[in-house]
């Protein structure tokens, strides 16, 4: 059964950072991407950031150049690294495990099999 669990949410100002960890259990880590995804109160879920099984990232415009995304796949988790925080980004994170095994970085929400509890990030402005 694959579990995927969120941390490292929580209060931050704006204009700073925040580190966000996955991990993982079920799945044979190393050969599936995996993404970010986010979701405010009344909105779709929308992707921030995919890392293919061979360590290939993919951005949202909205977080390009600010975001960092990576894997270890010794420990099964997958990080993102969030800089310049907005006001605007406070909402609920979710990481999940992408459709493969293997394939590129994906954007596509639909391309997402399994999905972690969320982890609540607030931007305090």
């Amino acid at each position: 059964q694959v579990q995927l669990t969120e941390s490292g949410g929580g209060l931050v100002q704006a204009g700073g950072s925040l580190r966000l960890s996955c991990a993982a259990s079920g799945l044979t880590f190393s050969t599936y991407r995996m993404g970010w995804f986010r979701q405010a109160p009344g909105k779709e879920r929308e992707f921030v950031a995919s890392i293919s099984w061979s360590g290939g990232p993919a951005y949202a415009d909205s977080v390009k150049g600010r975001c960092t995304i990576s894997r270890d796949n010794s420990k099964n988790t997958v990080d993102m690294q969030m800089n310049s925080q907005k006001a605007e980004e406070t909402t609920v994170y979710y990481c999940a495990r992408q459709n493969g095994p293997y394939g590129s970085a994906c954007r596509r929400t639909g391309e997402s099999g399994y999905w972690g509890q969320g982890t609540q990030v607030t931007v305090a402005s």
